[in-house]
């Protein structure tokens, strides 16, 4: 049985581009920094044999402000609640969306910003579908929900336009 939530990244427009605050940063007029929003939505749609009940709860990652000066990289988390029955084993994979899963991409026009999701706080194992190196997150349910975290980065440095970029990640929870 596959499930599958569709995943929906967003950058929202700032008062500022990038290009006219760097212009501004060199020619010394004062150190400004751009602030680009990032919020990864997540939405889902079910679709399930009969006789099997697991469900998902899903929370977005909402990475705030990103800032293109900024010598760190932007970090935040989501969660993905799943609650299957008792002694049902499960796999979720992610997909690539627009990029290959050693590097995610959201996309705005020509414009590309790197970014990743993780199954750990630490960010080292990318969360895939077990290739190149990634792993899917496995579970044995017990009739009640268990909460994964979903741990997104953003790395630093990224020159980037200011704008709206978005992604769509498929999760497919396999039990």
């Amino acid at each position: 049985m596959r499930l599958v939530i569709s995943l929906k990244s967003s950058v929202c427009r700032t008062c500022q581009s990038a290009r006219s605050a760097a212009a501004s940063a060199l020619a010394g007029t004062g150190k400004r920094s751009v602030l680009i929003s990032f919020l990864i939505p997540l939405a889902f749609a079910l679709t399930a044999q009969q006789g099997h009940a697991c469900t998902l709860n899903v929370t977005g990652v909402n990475f705030g402000s990103y800032d293109v000066f900024s010598n760190s990289a932007r970090d935040s988390t989501g969660n993905i609640d799943v609650n299957c029955p008792n002694g049902a084993g499960y796999s979720m994979a992610l997909s690539a969306g627009s990029g290959v899963h050693t590097q995610r991409v959201m996309i705005s026009g020509a414009h590309r910003l790197n970014y990743n999701l993780y199954t750990a706080a630490n960010r080292a194992v990318i969360w895939g579908d077990a290739t190149s190196g990634t792993v899917t997150v496995n579970g044995t349910g017990n009739g009640v929900s268990v909460n994964y975290g979903v741990y997104g980065r953003i790395p630093a440095l990224q020159n980037v336009h200011a704008g709206s970029y978005s992604d769509i990640i498929i999760v497919e929870l396999t039990f």
